[in-house]
């Protein structure tokens, strides 16, 4: 099994074991992190036979927070399944958070591409500065 970051490690177990959102606080047709704050959907794609979104988060507080990303998949647009947190800020480059990407099937149909950006905060909290972007490719098929 590839080695994941602590930082990942640690978001999948908040999704597995924080508080959720339930009742009637939920959206009926909107997606909404399984907990969490959820920010800006990015890699949104139709891939092998279901819709994957993929999601700005933090799972460890219902406020903003240093930018993971959630994934999701649905058949119908309507009924979700959670899947595991997909990114987290595990790097230099984007400790403040991953940002805005995209997501690709390759031609050979096997693998799928993620692109995101990592931001660094300077030394005001108001102004970013563009560090890095990152071309991230499964080594296998995801469901």
């Amino acid at each position: 099994m590839k080695h994941i970051s602590e930082k990942l490690s640690n978001a999948r177990l908040e999704e597995k074991q924080g508080e959720k959102l339930t009742g009637p606080v939920r959206p009926c047709f909107h997606l909404t992190a399984c907990n969490g704050w959820m920010n800006d959907p990015n890699g949104f794609i139709y891939y092998r036979g279901a819709y994957h979104l993929f999601y700005q988060y933090f799972p460890f507080a219902s406020q903003w927070g240093p930018m993971h990303w959630g994934h999701a998949v649905s058949k119908d647009l309507l009924n979700w399944e959670y899947l595991p947190a997909a990114l987290a800020p595990d790097q230099e480059y984007d400790r403040d958070g991953c940002f805005s990407g995209s997501s690709i099937e390759l031609a050979d149909g096997r693998l799928l591409k993620k692109r995101r950006t990592g931001r660094l905060r300077q030394h005001r909290p108001s102004v970013w500065r563009l560090e890095a972007e990152s071309i991230l490719t499964s080594s296998r098929r995801i469901r």
